[in-house]
């Protein structure tokens, strides 16, 4: 018993003499699973610096985002419908932390870094458009090196914010908002949490807003979608999170059994045919599209308007191109459009 007593003792002397910060990677160590990313082993920032003494690598970076100009615009950013009059719509920002909530869930669950999971599902489309994917294609077609959100997150985190400094993030945090797509393979467990609940949350807000704008009714899903993932989208949700959870319970990969990931595809396919490509709910994106292509243009030739920081860029070397492309992708919807007003709509003269 004394025995005992002296090796407790060891134990809260030794923790006396760290920092709150190291106490936390301890912590880490002793109750995350063995799969998971740690903080204290993290390859680290492109720059090195001081570590804090309060928070862990993934925490700093996580703040750093939320604190972020990019962050605060995605309250103004397209999810699906356009610049949408509705109080619930969702928009960018929302989508981000549906995401956020859906994935710290499954990484608590499976005990993975929880702190990882919530910097990559706050920062993975930092990097997005006005008018969403609509301004993304726009900027694909008329932008010479072509243009793609994911990559355009990692850029802003990287080049773009802090006047050029960037967030200086982990290697971890970028890995995981550059392969978030459907196409990437992130390299940590926490990396492919956040991108299958990407997938989840749009499939799942994207329903609920298309049901909400008279889109379609929950009726018009396939009857075997709905037997298999439930006839809402709480239940949806739920059989989606728990066989994830099920699925990836102590293995070294993020899974679904086949019969929910098919199901879960084909209620994706079913987004694209009625949402997607739907031409009530995309009426709107030629015209979108048309605005960003006519802006795009007219910076490239008064290429003086820019504000000084993008000037700036230019001066150390960047392509015209690419600076008015990393302008126009940060803007908000009604940024653009008043952007847009600004340069091409005739003003009423003001002389009474």
């Amino acid at each position: 018993m004394k025995r005992e007593w002296f090796l407790l003792f060891l134990v809260i002397e030794g923790v006396m003499y760290l920092n709150i910060r190291e106490q936390a990677e301890e912590r880490e160590f002793q109750y995350l699973s063995r799969y998971a990313s740690h903080s204290r082993e993290s390859k680290g920032r492109e720059r090195v610096e001081e570590e804090c003494d309060i928070r862990t690598v993934y925490q700093r970076d996580r703040d750093r985002i939320i604190h972020s100009k990019a962050f605060r615009r995605l309250k103004d950013k397209t999810q699906v419908f356009l610049a949408a009059q509705g109080d619930h719509y969702r928009t960018r920002l929302t989508h981000t932390l549906e995401v956020s909530q859906t994935a710290r869930t499954i990484a608590k669950a499976l005990e993975l870094n929880e702190d990882l999971v919530e910097a990559i599902a706050l920062g993975h489309d930092l990097g997005h458009t006005p008018f969403g994917h609509a301004g993304e294609a726009a900027l694909n077609e008329i932008c010479p090196e072509g243009f793609a959100h994911f990559k355009q997150s990692v850029r802003v985190v990287e080049r773009l914010e802090k006047n050029g400094e960037g967030l200086n993030l982990t290697w971890e945090v970028r890995d995981g908002m550059l392969n978030h797509r459907t196409s990437g393979i992130p390299h940590t467990l926490e990396g492919q949490v956040v991108r299958l609940c990407d997938k989840i949350s749009y499939i799942h807000h994207d329903m609920d807003d298309a049901q909400r704008a008279g889109i379609f009714q929950e009726d018009d899903i396939p009857i075997t979608i709905r037997v298999t993932l439930g006839d809402s989208c709480k239940e949806r949700l739920n059989t989606l999170i728990h066989d994830i959870i099920d699925h990836s319970r102590n293995r070294n990969n993020i899974c679904m059994s086949p019969e929910v990931a098919d199901a879960m595809q084909g209620l994706r396919q079913f987004m694209f045919q009625s949402v997607y490509t739907n031409p009530i709910a995309k009426g709107e994106e030629t015209k979108a599209k048309e605005l960003l292509e006519r802006l795009f243009v007219y910076y490239l030739k008064h290429i003086d308007v820019l504000p000084a920081y993008y000037l700036q860029m230019l001066e150390e070397g960047e392509e015209n191109d690419r600076v008015v492309c990393d302008y126009i992708a940060g803007m908000t919807d009604q940024y653009a459009v008043a952007k847009y007003n600004e340069y091409f709509m005739p003003k009423s003269w003001q002389v009474y």
